[in-house]
């Protein structure tokens, strides 16, 4: 298959429901009667917030939803949708804000739709989720204490993974899944999405040096099951506000585990250090209260410490790459797909300017001082 033609098929995956077929599958699938379906942003996948309409005489529960209809390459995976599904269950049972997932008619908490695309049938795995409220730590001023609560959060949810359990828990090894940290060297094969340019020399400096220095220490991690995209749309806050005008944040809900798998726990820490670091102020002094909220539950190793420079460099270069590449796939949700490179170019550069070693050294520093206590 041609490069045009690979680019073509994977635009396909994508799901393009109506709005109306939404509607016909919360009411076919699920039971309920829709009132409302409003579109939301996503990836590769496609979902709907959708708010159904009670009987006067029916028990309470939610009436909003948020309808996942995952994309066709997805969708030829039930169990791996199956287990993440389950993940979501466990975490909201331990007491995690994540949303609840909606049985359907037939018991179950996925199903499989088929619609016609003119040319082809495809199917599409779907399921309805509790609509949780709040507001993404994007749109919010995020201070110290919110960093360090997400960092801690990040720890708590990996430990608490440790004791989740499932027939087909084998599914979230999934060695050439592209957004897993340890195959940032696969980025290769999509760098002509890049232009010529320095952003490109950086990147592909990081994969040398990931290559060099981090694959070799893959073995020296501790593993377990990362969510893998705590970023700054997938963590809701809600505020309190103990006086006018200072409003505090918490973090009120979770969203998003369709790129769960197996990793370590390194990992998860870099991955919520470099997408706090988008929004941010003072993006190069965030690593290290997220650091300091991650180490208060999971305290670092060397070995995996002496990675973190490298693995959130390495998360920029897979969210900066992927999107370019998926903007050439899909151009109409280029404002959705580029959001991190708004200023993730301009982080990822500031790292490099700063070095290794300054960088590091902010970070500990930061870390070390929370050792007294967190700060009010």
């Amino acid at each position: 298959m041609s490069s045009r033609d690979d680019r073509q098929a994977q635009a396909l995956a994508k799901p393009a429901f109506s709005e109306a077929q939404a509607c016909a599958v919360v009411e076919s699938e699920f039971g309920f009667q829709v009132s409302e379906v409003q579109p939301l942003p996503s990836y590769d996948d496609q979902n709907f917030r959708v708010r159904v309409s009670r009987p006067p005489d029916a028990a309470g529960g939610p009436t909003e939803y948020v309808l996942k209809i995952s994309n066709t390459e997805s969708s030829r995976n039930p169990d791996l949708i199956e287990v993440q599904s389950h993940v979501a269950v466990f975490l909201h049972e331990a007491g995690f804000p994540t949303a609840s997932v909606c049985r359907t008619r037939d018991g179950g908490i996925t199903s499989l739709v088929s619609v016609d695309s003119g040319s082809q049938t495809k199917s599409h795995v779907v399921r309805l989720l509790t609509y949780l409220p709040g507001r993404p730590v994007a749109e919010v001023p995020v201070g110290p204490r919110l960093l360090y609560e997400i960092g801690r959060l990040a720890a708590t949810l990996d430990k608490t993974l440790e004791e989740f359990r499932h027939p087909k828990l084998r599914c979230l090894r999934r060695e050439d899944f592209i957004w897993n940290l340890r195959n940032v060297p696969l980025l290769e094969k999509y760098l002509s999405a890049l232009g010529p340019d320095r952003n490109r020399e950086i990147v592909e400096e990081v994969l040398q040096l990931f290559k060099d220095e981090v694959t070799p220490q893959l073995s020296h991690f501790r593993e377990c099951i990362n969510h893998g995209d705590l970023n700054d749309h997938n963590i809701l806050v809600e505020s309190s506000e103990p006086a006018p005008g200072d409003a505090v944040f918490h973090v009120s809900g979770i969203l998003d585990f369709e790129d769960m798998s197996y990793g370590y726990y390194v990992f998860e820490v870099a991955i919520a250090i470099m997408y706090m670091m988008i929004e941010s102020r003072d993006p190069m002094g965030v690593g290290g209260h997220v650091l300091a909220g991650f180490e208060s539950v999971i305290p670092l190793t060397p070995a995996e410490r002496g990675a973190l420079f490298l693995l959130v460099c390495g998360r920029f270069c897979q969210s900066l790459v992927m999107a370019a590449h998926s903007c050439r796939l899909h151009p109409e949700n280029a404002e959705y797909l580029m959001i991190t490179a708004k200023t993730g170019w301009k982080h990822l550069q500031q790292m490099f300017a700063m070095g290794r070693r300054a960088v590091e050294d902010l970070w500990f520093d930061t870390a070390r001082s929370y050792a007294s206590g967190v700060p009010l």
